[in-house]
């Protein structure tokens, strides 16, 4: 894994440090552990809910450009796998999951292994916005367009990177970034991530 994600270009020290210490294979379903450092997205329950392939993952914090100490919010908490990364980069972090079950046992496995990550239940396309500001968030779903009430909860200079809904065939993994007042996107490239559910993204199947 750590070979691959090298020579996919990842560079950052902090980075490749916290994907070679967190054990993967604690955050993928039993019956998967064979294969938790292959790079690929694996199933976390029965629901369709995944973990990101861990190329992904490295691409996103990298992007976040943690600093040791940086307040930071993962949206979709999931198994948890992502919020660990940042965490082990050096930032306290508030993760947010809209699915009770998968908020629950994040928070366990989290907790049990020793991370700095607080995890909610909530809607995450609207943040934690009692726990911001942020020096940067991580959205692991797609959403139709920027996420404002998220983008709102950065601290200056602060990074958003989120897949934005590019076409009905993938996304874009955007950054943006406060600065000066005034928000600053830039495109990391393509991606592909489930959809971001909430209030500001889409709706859930069968609501109205």
């Amino acid at each position: 894994m750590m070979a691959s994600l090298i020579e996919h270009g990842i560079r950052s020290p902090a980075v490749l440090h916290a994907m070679a210490g967190v054990p993967r294979e604690e955050f993928v379903l039993e019956g998967d552990r064979d294969r938790a450092y292959a790079d690929r997205a694996l199933p976390i329950d029965a629901e369709g809910q995944t973990i990101s392939q861990p190329l992904m993952v490295a691409l996103v914090v990298e992007a976040l450009e943690l600093h040791q100490g940086d307040r930071a919010l993962d949206v979709g908490t999931g198994s948890g796998y992502q919020a660990a990364v940042m965490a082990a980069c050096g930032a306290h972090v508030v993760s947010i999951e809209r699915v009770g079950s998968l908020a629950a046992s994040a928070a366990e496995r989290l907790r049990r292994l020793d991370y700095d990550v607080e995890v909610v239940e909530g809607d995450g396309s609207l943040g934690v916005p009692e726990r911001a500001p942020f020096d940067a968030i991580a959205v692991g779903a797609a959403a139709p367009r920027l996420p404002l009430e998220l983008a709102r909860q950065l601290v200056e200079g602060g990074r958003l990177v989120v897949p934005i809904t590019d076409s009905p065939i993938g996304e874009e993994l955007t950054r943006l970034r406060l600065v000066n007042g005034r928000w600053e996107t830039e495109s990391l490239g393509p991606c592909r991530f489930v959809p971001l559910i909430g209030a500001d993204g889409y709706q859930e199947a069968g609501s109205s």
